[in-house]
């Protein structure tokens, strides 16, 4: 079930994206250091991702697994998020939410958790 996005929104996501990839939080960016080049249980991810009409933090796209880091916005966009996270599931990922105080005081049980998800026998 692919959305149809045109070629202006397709353009305005890569560009989107390629922006927050040069952006990252500084949350994003300790994560992704933990995660980048297979460096964690040789799990290959990706950050900004396109998946249909949205950009997701991080994705394992072997895995299906989608994590991502949420700030202070995230409290009032509930609704939106959860309809986010609909859609993704039912492309068949799989998203774990973590708020940025959890990567910045508890980065070990955040990784734990991550690499919990990513077991055989999570999915």
């Amino acid at each position: 079930m692919k959305p149809k996005i045109s070629r202006e929104q397709k353009a305005l996501l890569l560009k989107r994206a390629k922006f927050l990839r040069s952006n990252m939080t500084d949350e994003e960016t300790i994560l992704w250091q933990e995660l980048r080049a297979k460096r964690f249980v040789n799990a290959k991810f990706y950050r900004q991702k396109i998946i249909g009409h949205y950009i997701v933090d991080f994705v394992s796209v072997t895995h299906k697994l989608i994590i991502e880091l949420d700030g202070v916005q995230h409290i009032e966009q509930q609704e939106y998020d959860e309809k986010r996270t609909q859609y993704l599931n039912e492309l068949g990922y799989r998203v774990i939410r973590f708020w940025n105080s959890e990567i910045n005081q508890n980065l070990d049980e955040v990784l734990d958790m991550i690499y919990y998800e990513l077991s055989p026998s999570s999915f």
